[in-house]
């Protein structure tokens, strides 16, 4: 089993323009061929459906991401300004999931049932991931999400209407602490991947829901590093492991060596290692670490280490890890495990 708990497949498909139905070959020659300059500063494509597919089992948490416009990078059309322009652009991303399910690409997981059948099938299993809570106008919003198949829900990118994020400290708002109490009802677990270190530790203390990391690397790993506040501090990870959570490490090469010069060949497989075995000292086992790379989320195979050049690549990982003298058990663990044994209890 392969889990990815980070993939921004549907900002890729709409917002990029990219053809995910392509394989990584034919996506990388038509970018080649048609694609404008400012999309191609996005970087090589690295993740499609057909290459999801290469890999039996496997599931990955599709996000539902949209940019705000005061975002330090953003793309012509396709960031938002109001309230209504946020949820308009997160329910197509919603949709364009579902058509990619009904078109026989990805099986849809809301429930233990359709878990259980990704695990048994050939189709790559899906998991709804909301990141930065701004497509949501009001809290109640919450509630057709949920019946809409979202399961997990990160409050944050920078901060939004909800709580303080990368690069924009701050507190959980009013409407951010309803949002967890209803999120908290209804079931949906807690991205805390990109909160405000003050968000964070609210969090903590007042959702008692499952919490996980989608995507996060090590901040004692990374002191040089900028925004120190996009990385989990050793207190952060352990409280994270106390809630019986799962981190997803990501493989940028600016979240694995804080002085990265920009080359690819300059960040490798080591640096992913020392990042999962930095949370697994933390933990005292391998139960709370596993994947949630971001590939393609903003960045292309130039950015990432030297071994990876596409998705199905991942497997690597698990290979070095063997090199290091883990166990089958353990790297199991790491390659999907954990974020399988997460999703039963949230599911």
């Amino acid at each position: 089993m392969l889990v990815d708990a980070h993939l921004d497949l549907a900002y890729n498909a709409i917002n990029l323009g990219r053809d995910l139905t392509q394989t990584v070959d034919a996506g990388r020659q038509r970018v080649a061929e048609h694609t404008p300059e400012w999309i191609a500063e996005a970087g090589t494509l690295t993740t499609t459906l057909p290459e999801i597919g290469l890999h039996q089992p496997s599931i990955v948490c599709g996000t539902i991401f949209i940019l705000p416009a005061d975002a330090q990078t953003t793309l012509d059309g396709v960031a938002y300004a109001t309230p209504d322009e946020a949820h308009d652009q997160a329910w197509e991303q919603l949709n364009w999931y579902k058509q990619q399910c009904a078109a026989g690409h990805l099986h849809f997981i809301d429930n233990q049932q359709a878990l259980q059948a990704v695990q048994a099938g050939a189709l790559p299993g899906l998991v709804l991931l909301m990141e930065g809570a701004d497509g949501l106008r009001t809290p109640a919003e919450l509630i057709e999400w949920h019946a809409a198949g979202l399961r997990w829900l990160g409050p944050a990118w920078q901060a939004t209407r909800y709580a303080g994020g990368t690069g924009q400290p701050g507190p959980f708002t009013a409407a951010g602490f309803e949002l967890l109490g209803l999120m908290q009802e209804l079931g949906v677990a807690l991205d805390a991947s990109h909160l405000a270190e003050e968000s964070f530790w609210q969090a903590i203390e007042h959702f008692n829901g499952p919490i996980a990391a989608s995507h996060s690397n090590c901040r004692s790993l990374l002191a040089a590093a900028e925004h120190q506040d996009r990385y989990l501090s050793d207190a952060m990870i352990k409280a994270i492991i106390e809630r019986d959570g799962v981190i997803g490490i990501a493989l940028y090469n600016r979240m694995l060596q804080a002085d990265w010069d920009g080359s690819k060949n300059h960040v490798n497989l080591a640096h992913v290692v020392a990042q999962i075995e930095h949370i697994c000292q933390l933990a005292g086992n391998s139960r709370h670490v596993a994947l949630g790379s971001d590939l393609d989320g903003g960045f292309g195979v130039e950015m990432i280490p030297a071994e990876i050049d596409r998705w199905s690549d991942l497997p690597k990982i698990g290979q070095a890890l063997a090199a290091h003298g883990w166990q089958e058990t353990d790297i199991a663990n790491l390659m999907g495990q954990n974020w399988l044994r997460w999703f039963q209890t949230i599911l």
